[in-house]
């Protein structure tokens, strides 16, 4: 497996792909691990929690190095994503023994059942490459306090930020297979799935990636969580802060160069105030500057790959040929995986074509009629991952919070996940939470034990 500059198109790195006899003695290792570290005090556990909290602040610089390198994203927003790892860590730490009280429940037949959490083993976790760090983190921080072990399929062109997040496992002290970067490619999954030392696995990615190994999670009867992105809706309404909803729907296009599940993708704006929106929106999203990551002046970087570039640009022609506009949004020449920010007008109220996701720098624009129209627009494709709703008026937010079909809303700002708060979609965006005590509780088992 290659890791390639996106930036410049030139290798970083081979890795060297793991052979079935090293990826069964992996298993043997969780296994062996799970054994005595499901057995391990708690405060132990919080105690490397916050080790690892501490490793990642003292390394920072160079983990984001290596996550710019490899999927191009700016070096200023690869530092934030390794501090929010360390938020996360510390907030399993401190949090984490008050999330695994279980209570007791009177019986009505007399006697009581306390509740029990333990953990359950070796969880797989196949994850995608635009966050390296955070997706691993989401799933990592919780499993170790559960008392589990983890075990990571990370994105063949983030292999680089895999093996340091192992290394990051020793710099904090943890027990060796605790956590394990696992360089396997995705039609090794399955196996993996199946094995009987794996208990569980989580999966961010693809429709198609979800679907796959969900399929074979059920045929071993395991535990799976999916985050499976979508094309989450912005909503602008009359009485919402036009300034800010400017400035944050681009943001929600440029971040991570668009790269991002839950980061608005359709905007839909109500009719009065569309056009104004559109000169405002357009003029901002023209004014962003992409370039070198590392550079502090940049506003975005390179897309991931030359390949995903290419997917986008596909998307775009799709989106034209069924009559939609594009302001901006060119393809840049020279080395590099580079785009410009755009805007698509005029897209067809078509779930097949807006649920299209574009990861990429590019929003979908749409007139909304009314508030019933914003909702019934935002709700015409099959995911439902997050959301984000601009308005003032009390009235509307409460029907948008409830009539918006989402795992997640935010309310006059972008959507953000946080350590705390549960993180996850409906409809095909997938199921389970991720974050806070949901994302801990998914791989465990709550134990009834029933006394007289």
């Amino acid at each position: 497996m290659k890791s390639i500059n996106p930036a410049t198109g030139e290798e970083i790195a081979t890795h060297q792909e793991l052979t079935q006899a090293q990826i069964d003695a992996a298993l043997d290792r969780a296994a062996t691990t799970f054994a005595t570290w499901r057995d391990t005090p708690i405060a132990e556990r919080t105690t490397l929690l916050s080790a690892l909290a501490d490793a990642y602040h003292d390394h920072r610089e160079q983990l984001a190095r290596m996550a710019t390198l490899e999927m191009g994203k700016t070096l200023k927003s690869a530092l934030a994503e390794v501090d929010k790892c360390v938020a996360a860590f510390r907030h399993y730490a401190k949090e984490g023994p008050a999330m695994l009280e279980g209570g007791s429940i009177a019986l009505a037949s007399g006697g009581k059942a306390d509740l029990v959490w333990l953990p359950i083993g070796p969880v797989l976790a196949v994850m995608p490459w635009n966050f390296p760090y955070w997706q691993v983190v989401r799933f990592l921080a919780p499993c170790i306090l559960a008392g589990n072990v983890g075990l990571l399929k990370h994105a063949s062109n983030v292999q680089g930020v895999a093996a340091l997040m192992q290394d990051m496992m020793g710099v904090a002290g943890a027990p060796d297979g605790l956590f394990q970067s696992l360089p396997i490619r995705s039609d090794a999954v399955a196996d993996i799935i199946a094995d009987d030392r794996v208990a569980a696995v989580t999966l961010t990615g693809s429709e198609g990636a979800g679907r796959a190994v969900a399929e074979q999670a059920g045929k071993a009867l395991k535990k799976v969580v999916l985050e499976l992105g979508g094309a989450d809706p912005f909503i602008v309404m009359p009485s919402a802060d036009l300034d800010a909803a400017v400035e944050q729907a681009v943001m929600a296009r440029i971040q991570n160069t668009g790269q991002s599940c839950i980061c608005g993708k359709r905007m839909i704006v109500h009719a009065d105030i569309y056009d104004v929106f559109l000169e405002r929106y357009a003029a901002a999203m023209a004014a962003v500057k992409p370039g070198d990551p590392f550079a502090e002046e940049s506003d975005m970087g390179p897309l991931s790959s030359a390949e995903q570039r290419q997917t986008v640009l596909k998307q775009i022609d799709k989106m034209k040929a069924a009559g939609a506009t594009l302001i901006g949004g060119e393809s840049m020449p020279g080395p590099g995986a580079y785009m410009r920010a755009g805007i698509l007008t005029d897209v067809p109220v078509d779930p097949a074509l807006m649920g299209e996701e574009i990861f990429g720098p590019i929003a979908m624009l749409f007139k909304a009629k009314d508030m019933d129209d914003a909702i019934a627009i935002a709700n015409a494709i099959p995911f439902g991952l997050g959301s984000s709703v601009w308005t003032e008026e009390p009235e509307e937010e409460e029907r948008f919070v409830r009539d918006v079909q989402a795992g997640m809303t935010a309310v006059n700002q972008m959507l953000a996940s946080a350590p705390e708060a549960p993180f996850g979609g409906v409809k095909r965006s997938g199921h389970g939470r991720e974050l806070g005590p949901f994302g801990l509780h998914e791989f465990m088992n709550l134990k009834s034990v029933y006394r007289k």
